[in-house]
């Protein structure tokens, strides 16, 4: 009996601060909602479905592990980015001075400003890449290198800003 009260009594004193989480986000009590706008492209190599495909993944991963409920526009949180690179280089070459490996790098501009919370706000670019062999086109493997990209950039930046990792 003493014991389920001890674990009661801390379960109810973790939470009761407003700004645990077990999903490992601190975000203060009165902190509502968030705004996360479309991302806009603007690297000079194009990819028409990134832009789509991080704003979703942003969106989601938000929906997921808060309790905010997210708004066009004048959210408490407002987490806006813009794709500023995409390039594609060779990273290992063959003694015959050909690549052998190709990687491509995703570089994000990130402006995180909390209204409540000023001294929280977050303005950093983050960039993640994937490795790929360069007997294959980028055409071929592009896809599921954004996807894997988009997951370590969206992770990135989520522990930047409400994780405050």
């Amino acid at each position: 009996m003493i014991r389920r009260l001890a674990i009661l009594l801390l379960f109810l004193g973790l939470t009761s601060c407003g700004i645990y989480s077990f999903t490992g986000t601190s975000i203060q009590a009165d902190v509502k909602t968030i705004t996360i706008p479309y991302v806009e492209y603007k690297a000079l190599r194009v990819n028409p479905s990134l832009s789509n495909l991080l704003t979703e993944a942003l969106q989601d991963k938000f929906r997921k592990l808060t309790r905010l409920e997210q708004v066009e526009m004048d959210g408490d949180l407002e987490l806006v980015c813009e794709v500023t690179g995409y390039d594609v280089k060779a990273t290992a070459v063959t003694a015959n001075e050909q690549a052998a490996q190709n990687r491509l790098t995703v570089s994000v501009k990130v402006q995180f400003t909390n209204k409540k919370y000023p001294e929280d706000d977050v303005d950093k670019s983050f960039s993640a890449y994937e490795d790929f062999d360069a007997t294959q086109s980028l055409d071929a493997v592009e896809a599921g290198l954004c996807d894997t990209i988009v997951e370590k950039l969206v992770e990135d930046i989520f522990n930047a800003t409400v994780a405050q990792w």
